[in-house]
């Protein structure tokens, strides 16, 4: 069998191709190939459990992404976590009286932020606080208080 440098060229390029492939695909599901946010305005919320949230977390409205969590830290006076959300410039027509909740993408998938306008006609602007909240259901708490009830219900 003849080997060619042909050969070779044709196996190099394809073996590239994939690993570009591979690394624009890493990048799609980890959302890190998402750069622009030159025009978004930032709001955020205060959650008393965040739970696994975590940067990057899309933040949806009716189940469209319309942003994502920019970042997540500690208010340290009432120790609630803050989280601080990027939106995009054209849902800008978000009311002030928005509610924030915390929800998990099935069973065990990750979590995000769904947001649920209210009926205000004052919108939310630049650095806005979203005043009602709602945290994440943490499973194991829930567990926790489903084995203490059934425990003191046998006590009585």
């Amino acid at each position: 069998m003849q080997y060619s440098t042909t050969q070779d060229t044709l196996v190099g390029l394809f073996v590239a191709s994939g690993i570009a492939a591979l690394f624009f695909m890493s990048m799609k599901i980890s959302n890190l190939g998402e750069f622009s946010e030159k025009n978004n305005y930032t709001i955020s919320a205060d959650f008393a459990n965040s739970g696994g949230l975590k940067v990057k977390s899309p933040v949806v409205v009716g189940g469209v992404r319309i942003g994502r969590v920019t970042a997540i830290t500690l208010n340290p006076k009432n120790f609630r976590s803050v989280v601080k959300m990027s939106i995009e410039p054209q849902y800008n027509n978000l009311p002030d009286d928005t509610t924030a909740s915390i929800f998990t993408a099935g069973l065990l998938g990750e979590q995000y932020i769904s947001l649920s306008p209210g009926g205000s006609d004052d919108l939310l602007k630049n650095n806005s606080k979203i005043e009602i909240t709602q945290s994440a259901v943490v499973l194991e708490e829930l567990i926790g208080q489903f084995l203490f009830k059934d425990k003191d219900a046998e006590k009585k």
